[in-house]
């Protein structure tokens, strides 16, 4: 027994710091929801009389929403679903199999069915990652705003101050973000384990006022609010969803802590922290109904007032910054799973892949920050913004869900529907009741998701019809031998060096070859066709990063694999063709690549204006001598012009 526990012991420890870590990352979002949920149920679009039933009630629906849903459907039920210890939107749509193409998979030609059920499950992926660029935008909006505003409570004198204050908030924040989140990450954690205590703490000294809260945890309160409201008391839900926000983070930060540490943080802190605050703004309700105006803060004793709004903003700026690095990764993953144009990306961090900075994105996404706190000048109004991209992107995932445990894991119909249908029918509640805020704000979400939907299912379209016209255009397989036995015959002159040729596809010829012997008439001593594919796994083992194929004297292929969060490096990759027979000198490779100007035209593809759409986004995208990290004084480029 001694040496069970002996053993066990730096296992322990490993859970307990990743649990720290996670509480940072993973609950900032759900950890600052006490600041605004309850209150834009007293007081928001759609508000609520503060009653004994009433405060009751509510809580109920709270607690046992964040039983439900964030302890049962994603820690217990939605964690099952990992793509190699990842979860996510892109995770989730990967392992149903909707991102795989047959070209990439080396597979048959699907059936009809087979591709309308997969463009049916991509559209859904993306329209779900589109819902989660509008919380990337919204929440550090409402999150700092709603943490400033506590100024307010100790003297209105404050009033004038709170929007210039949180813009600035917002500025700095953005502005840090080419330093990294690594260098501040350590301090995350326990900042946000502070939070939870402290939180915590003020919600027992809010229900010692009024104990009659504890009975919150009935659920026939929640069921007898409904009973005595009716449909009129439906609308209550679009606020109490408001307490899961971030409920998604649980899930797709998966893979950079494990289910235990995720699990051990939100049961061991994170929860009951998050049950007491709400009880605790209860107690306080029953006792002084006028504190609907701000439960969080007028909760808390006056003398703590100015260090609350103070440890507040911190952890909303925690929240913002998760919600910030993920948008960074999932624009990343979208690009390695063709559903965005390259963006440039610059590593943070020598050691950790993960830590990257999209400049562009990043100052996007802070004017539209902006831009909500200028227009809607309170979280009270912006809440009602908040709670559809949640509830949209909640329910996109049981869908996506629901396709993995029906085709991947066999799951009988009666399994799916009594434990992934009661997990819809609830998402699909809390999306109803924020539909009736789509004129209060709730189009703010659609409108930057239908944006971002638009873009990334343009560029998917796009990249398609373009592969199609390069298929066409570079022949098959016995293309490439009736070009490779053309070269032999001597219709090239041949110089020295190596030439790689990236290559979107695994077979064929890459149109640039073609383009150079067309015009130039000459071909290198050594040609190899470079494919690199992106896999529906997060990772690949390093045994089976590349493959290495002779096609001729002198004519190779490499098809290259990574994984959906990795980064291509065409250099280091060369680096290990060596081991295969292939060595390669830096300062004598050349790199070709082609470079497409895209006309529309009538062919049957996609709308004209789409068409021209897709060719600003291939003329402003990332050129992929950075993407591939490949030496610019190596490459050239060979034009073409490509009708779709």
């Amino acid at each position: 027994m001694e040496a069970r526990s002996e053993q066990s012991s730096p296992d322990k420890a490993r859970d307990a710091a990743l649990a720290l870590a996670a509480l940072g990352v993973v609950f900032g979002d759900l950890g600052t929801s006490p600041l605004y949920a309850l209150h834009d149920t007293f007081v928001g679009s759609h508000p609520v009389a503060v009653t004994r039933a009433n405060v009751l009630g509510i809580l109920s629906l709270f607690v046992w929403s964040l039983i439900v849903v964030v302890s049962g459907k994603y820690l217990t039920v939605m964690m099952r679903a990992d793509n190699d210890g990842e979860g996510g939107i892109f995770a989730l749509l990967a392992l149903t199999g909707a991102t795989t193409t047959p070209a990439a998979a080396g597979s048959a030609s699907p059936s009809r069915a087979a591709m309308r059920r997969t463009s049916m499950l991509l559209l859904l992926g993306i329209a779900g990652a589109a819902l989660l660029y509008g919380d990337g935008v919204i929440t550090p909006a409402i999150s700092v705003l709603s943490a400033v505003e506590g100024l307010e409570v100790a003297t209105t004198a404050f009033h004038a101050y709170v929007v210039p204050l949180t813009v600035v908030i917002l500025i700095a924040l953005f502005a840090a973000q080419s330093l990294g989140s690594g260098r501040i990450g350590r301090v995350f954690g326990p900042v946000l384990a502070l939070w939870f205590v402290v939180i915590a703490a003020i919600g027992i000294w809010g229900i010692a006022r009024a104990p009659e809260v504890l009975r919150a945890f009935d659920p026939r309160f929640g069921v007898e609010y409904f009973v005595a409201h009716g449909w009129a008391g439906f609308p209550v839900l679009g606020a109490v969803v408001l307490c899961l926000t971030g409920g998604e983070a649980l899930y797709a930060d998966m893979g950079h802590f494990g289910r235990r540490p995720i699990r051990i943080a939100w049961f061991a802190l994170a929860f009951p922290s998050l049950v007491l605050s709400y009880l605790g703004q209860g107690g306080v309700l029953l006792t002084n109904p006028a504190a609907a105006q701000n439960p969080f803060f007028l909760s808390a004793p006056a003398w703590c007032l100015y260090p609350l709004v103070v440890l507040a903003t911190a952890a909303t700026i925690i929240a913002s910054q998760g919600l910030i690095t993920a948008v960074f990764s999932l624009t990343s993953q979208a690009v390695q799973l063709g559903l965005s144009p390259r963006f440039k990306v610059l590593h943070t961090s020598s050691r950790e892949i993960g830590q990257i900075y999209l400049p562009a994105l990043n100052w996007t996404l802070m004017i539209a920050c902006v831009a909500l706190v200028l227009g809607f000048q309170s979280s009270t109004r912006l809440a009602a913004a908040f709670g559809l991209a949640v509830s949209g992107t909640m329910a996109i995932t049981t869908l996506l869900f629901i396709a993995v445990a029906r085709g991947r894991w066999r799951w009988s119909i009666a399994r799916v529907t009594v434990i992934a249908g009661a997990f819809l029918m609830i998402d699909l509640a809390f999306l109803g009741a924020n539909l009736l805020k789509i004129r209060d704000g709730g189009w703010i979400p659609l409108v930057i998701g239908a944006v971002v939907f638009l873009l990334l299912s343009t560029w998917r379209r796009g990249r398609e019809l373009l592969n199609l016209a390069e298929s066409e255009r570079s022949g098959t397989a016995a293309g490439v031998d009736s070009v490779l036995a053309s070269i032999a015959s001597g219709s090239a002159a041949h110089v020295r060096g190596t030439a790689i040729y990236l290559h979107g596809a695994i077979d064929g010829v890459p149109r640039a070859l073609l383009h150079n012997l067309k015009h130039n008439r000459v071909v290198h001593s050594r040609v190899v066709f470079l494919t690199v594919l992106v896999a529906n796994v997060p990772t690949i083992a390093p045994a089976e990063r590349m493959t290495v194929t002779a096609l001729a004297d002198g004519f190779w292929r490499i098809v290259a694999r990574y994984g959906f969060i990795e980064e291509p490096d065409v250099p280091a990759l060369l680096a290990l063709a060596a081991a295969q027979g292939l060595e390669f000198r830096p300062m004598e490779t050349t790199y070709f690549l082609g470079r497409e100007t895209i006309i529309s035209s009538a062919k049957p593809g996609m709308a004209g204006w789409r068409e021209r759409l897709f060719g600003v986004m291939v003329r402003n995208a990332s050129p992929a001598t950075a993407y591939f990290r490949i030496p610019p004084n190596r490459v050239v480029e060979l034009g073409a012009q490509v009708e779709i």
